[in-house]
């Protein structure tokens, strides 16, 4: 019977508690709900989280927005976006391009339709947070993104819901970087998710 526990029961026990360590802790598996970040993730896909990520421009982040955006009425939330902005950026959109500190970011990971109607056209955090009628009270009338805050889109622009309509997401409210996993074949989905912050700006 010691033997038993000693060479079966205390490694699953350890095992065990070594795999909760890693999903609480460092990453755990995520499904994508909805078309926001088409084409890059697609609906009901699985991701992996990675909750110990330096955060940077370009990366796609999981957050709990159930106190981001207001039209969460009740229950837990948690949205897919990229990072597009982070504390101290300026943010800007004009015709087919995206400015970020008046420099011009790379989107080769959305068609012309997305960068250009599906963005909404012209504005800037100034223009945006102005929209009483939208942002949060606490992001309302700010030109630049404010410390420990990140401006987010989705990629699928026309229909994401993201920081154009509720405002900047806290970094508190942050859970984790997404990597599409090793097994998945799409190479260009790999580039456009894991490796969008090593090509933020355009060249």
């Amino acid at each position: 019977m010691k033997n038993f526990i000693k060479n079966w029961v205390v490694p699953i026990v350890i095992g065990l508690a070594i795999a909760m360590l890693i999903r609480t802790f460092w990453f755990t598996l995520v499904k994508v709900d909805g078309p926001s970040m088409w084409p890059s993730l697609e609906n009901s896909e699985l991701v992996i989280e990675n909750k110990l990520a330096t955060i940077k421009r370009g990366d796609v982040i999981v957050f709990d927005a159930t106190h981001e955006d207001p039209q969460i009425k009740s229950g837990h939330k948690d949205y897919v976006k990229r990072v597009i902005a982070v504390a101290g950026d300026t943010v800007e959109h004009r015709g087919a391009n995206l400015y970020v500190n008046g420099k011009k970011v790379n989107q080769d990971y959305i068609d012309n339709d997305q960068r250009t109607s599906g963005t909404w056209g012209n504005w800037t955090l100034k223009t945006l947070s102005a929209r009483e009628d939208l942002w949060q009270k606490k992001d309302q009338n700010k030109s630049v993104v404010p410390k420990n805050m990140y401006f987010v889109l989705g990629d699928h622009r026309s229909v994401s819901n993201d920081s154009r309509m509720f405002g900047f997401i806290e970094k508190k409210h942050i859970l984790g970087k997404v990597y599409v996993p090793f097994w998945n074949s799409d190479t260009k989905a790999k580039e456009n998710v894991n490796d969008q912050s090593k090509e933020f700006f355009a060249k």
